[in-house]
């Protein structure tokens, strides 16, 4: 088991309203959560941007230049910090984030690693949303993977359900890359459920001696997956992103919070808390 966890804070998410939940939109806002992220044990921060227009922040910008502005004012709030941006769009058209990518550099991004039905009921039965389809085909994992290596940036394959985890693997095998980061995204109603008793059967079938982590979305019933995954030796991550809710239920109003809930995860488990030296050391940074 790895001695220490790398903990990544997913600050704000895709497009969860500022106007109804406390996410951060504005590169100060950015920077402040964070920061408190961070200081409660953060060594990477996952990023999404949003649109800076008034009432358009719960849109996401792949404006290369507003990107960089707040990588920018989050290095300066956390000065040695591990930058991870978002890559995932819908659609046959994504060159714009493949130049987002070479514009901004960062140490780590989001490489989705196979397509989902992307689905959600009410209780009513009614679709939430439209049924859509996350398409990521091996042509744009390819490409994806290609500009990373280009720009020199570890991709972090994130993987929805057990078939995905083994296209990784295929992907090793195929040569298409040489190293795989797995993430394990549990919680979305289509794919993997947020189940502590799964994560066995994920390392099981991850190849072997790559890290992983769990990416969990939910409520406060998120906090079991964590817990396990941290006593299996995985890395962990939580922010307002993937789980507005803390271990007792209560709301969280930061990153702050969440990070200090999953850092208690850690020391439960018998572990510390990775330094951000430390995770660019495991991670091959």
């Amino acid at each position: 088991m790895t001695e220490k966890a790398i903990i990544t804070c997913a600050v704000t998410g895709v497009l969860t309203n500022p106007e109804q939940h406390p996410v951060p939109v504005t590169p100060e806002e950015m920077a402040a959560e964070a920061k408190r992220a961070y200081d409660a044990g953060a060594a990477i921060m996952h990023v999404h941007y949003r649109q800076q227009e008034k009432g358009m922040g719960h849109l996401p910008s792949w404006d290369p230049a507003l990107c960089n502005e707040i990588n920018d004012a989050i290095r300066a709030a956390c000065p040695d910090v591990v930058i991870n941006m978002t890559t995932g769009v819908v659609g046959p058209d994504y060159d714009y984030v493949l130049d987002y990518l070479r514009a901004c550099k960062p140490e780590m991004a989001a490489c989705n690693a196979g397509t989902l039905n992307y689905l959600k009921t009410r209780k009513s039965g009614a679709w939430a949303w439209p049924p859509m389809v996350f398409d990521n085909p091996v042509e744009k994992v390819t490409d994806y993977i290609n500009v990373m290596k280009e720009c020199g940036i570890i991709p972090e394959f994130e993987c929805f359900d057990i078939g995905i985890v083994r296209s990784v693997g295929l992907y090793l095998e195929n040569g298409m890359t040489d190293h795989a980061d797995y993430n394990f995204v549990m919680g979305v109603a289509s794919g993997m459920p947020a189940d502590p008793d799964l994560l066995p059967l994920l390392i099981k079938y991850r190849k072997p001696d790559m890290p992983w982590q769990a990416t969990v979305i939910g409520r406060e019933d998120v906090w079991p997956v964590h817990m396990r995954a941290a006593e299996l030796g995985g890395n962990l991550r939580t922010g307002l992103e993937d789980c507005f809710y803390l271990p007792d239920g209560e709301k969280a109003s930061s990153n702050g919070p969440m990070i200090e809930a999953l850092a208690a995860c850690a020391h439960g488990a018998g572990r510390g808390v990775a330094s951000s030296a430390e995770t660019r050391a495991a991670l091959g940074l």
